[in-house]
């Protein structure tokens, strides 16, 4: 419960962020982001499924090692689909504290030369994927210190993404393309809590970016019927929530402000 009243505080202050500078197509009160990490089996088993069931559309930031020969022909479908393909970089580098990693794969190892060609390559993988010439990114762990130093400047001058999904909820808000705030939930979450967290954005007029790892399985996973029950309601309030990828909806946003 505590968990949920600091996402729901969290949703409130993005939703009054966006609230008065964007207004949602076809004056739906609110616009809801669902963003897929690490290329994982049950999201193409199980969450691509119940998103087309529901005709909806999601987001997977693609880790490119990830992506096997026997996987690689499906996402290339859910790419074909409406689907969007996001860049999550080629190894997946986080601080050494966070779990068991070889070390040249801990962030403390790259410099940030090094991440951003991790990243020109990730690009190039996803465009043979799905032909797109541009993608979006999300920060692996939140973490940015690239050999101590921050990476996301850089990234932001190179011209390689044109938007950062974040990690973070109260330190970025707003539209700041860099800095796209998220909606993560535990292993726990029912779909009840994540509609009260949509509801919430809905009452503002904000935007809410639910971030997922695995769905029914795989690591840091929500239920599949929690996932099931939130892609019900947004299909069924879809005149009043506007659900599109990520990019595409904050393109629209960006044009907006």
């Amino acid at each position: 419960m505590r968990y949920l009243l600091a996402v729901l505080m969290a949703v409130g202050v993005l939703a009054q962020a966006s609230a008065g500078q964007v207004s949602w197509p076809g004056g739906r009160k609110a616009a809801v982001v669902l963003t897929y990490d690490d290329a994982l089996s049950s999201q193409l088993d199980i969450a691509i499924p119940a998103l087309d069931a529901a005709g909806l559309k999601g987001t997977f930031f693609l880790v490119g090692s990830g992506v096997t020969p026997a996987t690689v022909l499906r996402w290339r479908a859910a790419a074909s689909e409406g689907h969007e393909l996001g860049n999550h970089t080629l190894f997946h580098p986080c601080a050494r504290v966070k779990y068991p990693m070889p070390v040249q794969y801990q962030i403390e190892s790259y410099t940030v030369e090094t991440m951003l060609t991790e990243i020109r390559t990730m690009n190039a993988m996803l465009t043979a994927m799905d032909g797109r010439a541009e993608h979006a990114f999300a920060v692996p762990c939140g973490d940015t210190l690239a050999g101590g130093t921050d990476y996301l400047e850089p990234l932001r001058l190179s011209g390689l993404v044109r938007y950062d999904r974040d990690l973070q909820w109260a330190e970025r808000l707003g539209l700041d393309r860099q800095h796209i705030a998220s909606a993560w939930f535990p292993e726990t979450a029912t779909g009840a809590e994540m509609i009260e967290a949509v509801k919430q954005a809905e009452q503002n007029g904000g935007l809410l970016v639910f971030g997922f790892h695995g769905i029914g399985g795989d690591h840091l996973k929500v239920s599949a019927e929690a996932h099931a029950e939130l892609l019900a309601y947004l299909k069924a309030n879809r005149d009043r929530i506007w659900v599109a990828p990520f990019s595409t909806v904050m393109d629209y946003a960006t044009a907006k402000k």
